[in-house]
């Protein structure tokens, strides 16, 4: 199978499983699950051909593995990034690693050393362990910045962390004294 369809579905899924459910007539629940039948049926009401194995070779194949099957094969959702106020997925609560990153791009900077990092529309911030996958995520936005956080003290401070099914860690905000903004002026002049 080409990958430009399992892109392109994985963007719907993106979409419609984090974002904008109501777009098509879904309903995911609290936990943020929809019946992938409902899915199939409300895409196809909407011009969009989905099948079951289509959406399951999205799920196997995503290297963000943004996306999970309940374990009776019933249902899907999106494992983190929601926007929508119905979702609330529970997590439990996780001691971070000493450092976690966060990708972003050299526009937003100024906005962060004010504000620190806010999650804007989503549930939460999203950290990652490794630095190479906050650059991939920072490309996204324009020139990108790699920040280090100190999450182990943020931690030790009160802060509460979750990690999602993907590995990506999660935070309701990231205050400037955690962030060591020299990653991003690196090789900048």
């Amino acid at each position: 199978m080409s990958t430009k369809p399992l892109a392109e579905t994985s963007k719907f899924l993106s979409y419609v499983l984090r974002h904008e459910p109501q777009s098509i007539g879904l309903t995911l629940d609290r936990e943020g699950w929809a019946s992938i039948d409902a899915l199939i049926a409300a895409a196809a009401l909407h011009g969009r051909a989905l099948d079951r194995a289509l959406i399951e070779q999205v799920v196997i194949t995503s290297d963000k593995k943004r996306f999970s099957i309940s374990e009776d094969g019933s249902s899907i959702r999106a494992v983190q990034g929601h926007s929508t106020p119905t979702v609330s997925i529970r997590m439990e609560e996780k001691t971070p690693p000493a450092v976690l990153y966060h990708g972003t791009a050299t526009r937003f900077l100024e906005s962060i050393r004010q504000q620190g990092l806010l999650p804007g529309s989503r549930h939460h911030v999203h950290l990652s362990e490794d630095a190479q996958t906050s650059t991939s995520v920072g490309q996204r936005y324009g020139q990108p910045v790699v920040l280090s956080i100190a999450a182990a003290t943020m931690h030790g401070q009160g802060h509460r962390f979750y990690q999602a099914d993907n590995g990506v860690w999660l935070t309701a905000n990231v205050p400037v004294d955690f962030i060591d903004f020299a990653p991003a002026n690196r090789g900048q002049r």
